[in-house]
């Protein structure tokens, strides 16, 4: 077995890159179904990673299965999804997994069953229940976002009054983009800072109520953590209904989503956000199961995807990108 390059992803610079594609010189290629299992498809980030993948399946003349749930917590479907695509033939199978731990047994016999199992986005626990996992660092960028919050907080001389808009219990990665944040805001579970954390869910309109609320109880909140942009999006738009000042509130996220690179972070709304590259794990791991097939080339471990702090209003001591840098490598319309 062959053991997956370990490069990482500093920048989106690869992203750009083309493909180097199978098939060209007209020979033919070994057969390959990959399976592709997003969380859902309100969120433009899944639809992203799903058009990616069906692009370089496409390129690399491999089959792809897609199938995906309804919410960033729905087990399961997902538990379908994967016990379809083995008997589908599935020679491998992408995931971004809803649950970090109740996935495993439906991942345990795909791999019984000979079927190759990366992890996309989001890790399992443990790590090991599946073969690979192509994702974002995600403590990293709660990291960035948290390091950039305290300085911008210092640099408006607030005295911090934290709400996190968090996603939801299980789940890996808001987990540990939440953990990130309070580490590189300089602060640990349970400081008097945080005066608010609601589970989200990631979505838009729960953020929404779930920021009205902390607001009524909490009206002097000042930094706002949220794990996804649709939530952050929610957060504004509950802030911006509740009159608050937003040159006295720093507000941070996580994705690198085109729409709200342009209606919060280049308007200055959302103060900075830390981008991810579902297109860098749509490609990579669709690429991995054809390698895998027709080299014999398996991938283990992990591979980092990628994660750049964009904000046009830079913090002292926090390196970041322009805005114009995120809306060239953002994803979604």
């Amino acid at each position: 077995m062959t053991t997956m390059r370990t490069r990482t992803w500093t920048t989106a610079a690869a992203l750009l890159a083309g493909i180097g594609l199978a098939g060209c010189t007209g020979e033919e290629q070994e057969p390959v179904t990959v399976g592709l299992i997003t969380k859902q498809e309100e969120n433009p980030y899944w639809v992203e990673m799903r058009e990616v993948a069906e692009e370089t399946a496409e390129e690399l003349d491999a089959e792809l299965l897609t199938a995906t749930g309804t919410s960033d917590t729905d087990v399961a479907s997902q538990e379908a999804a994967i016990a379809d695509m083995v008997e589908q033939g599935a020679d491998g199978i992408l995931i971004a997994p809803t649950d970090a731990e109740a996935l495993d047994p439906a991942i345990t016999a795909a791999r019984e069953a000979g079927v190759l199992v990366i992890a996309v986005d989001t890790p399992t626990d443990p790590p090991g229940a599946v073969d690979a996992t192509f994702a974002t660092d995600n403590e990293r960028a709660g990291e960035l976002i948290g390091e950039y919050a305290a300085a911008k907080a210092e640099e408006l001389g607030l005295d911090p009054q934290i709400v996190t808009l968090d996603l939801t219990p299980g789940v890996s990665t808001g987990e540990e983009r939440h953990t990130g944040f309070l580490s590189g805001f300089g602060i640990e579970e349970g400081d008097e800072a945080v005066v608010a954390s609601v589970d989200t869910e990631g979505d838009r309109d729960n953020a929404a109520v779930a920021m009205t609320q902390v607001l009524a109880d909490n009206p002097d909140v000042n930094v706002v953590y949220t794990v996804n942009e649709p939530a952050a999006l929610g957060a504004l738009a509950a802030l911006e209904d509740a009159g608050a000042d937003m040159d006295e509130i720093v507000l941070v996220s996580v994705d690198g989503g085109c729409r709200a690179m342009r209606e919060g972070v280049r308007p200055g709304l959302i103060d900075a956000t830390a981008s991810q590259y579902p297109q860098n794990m749509a490609r990579e791991g669709v690429e991995a199961i054809v390698d895998a097939v027709r080299e014999g080339d398996e991938p283990t471990g992990y591979l980092d995807t990628g994660t750049e702090l964009i904000s046009d209003h830079p913090a002292e001591g926090v390196e970041s990108r322009r805005v114009e840098f995120g809306v060239r490598t953002c994803w979604g319309s």
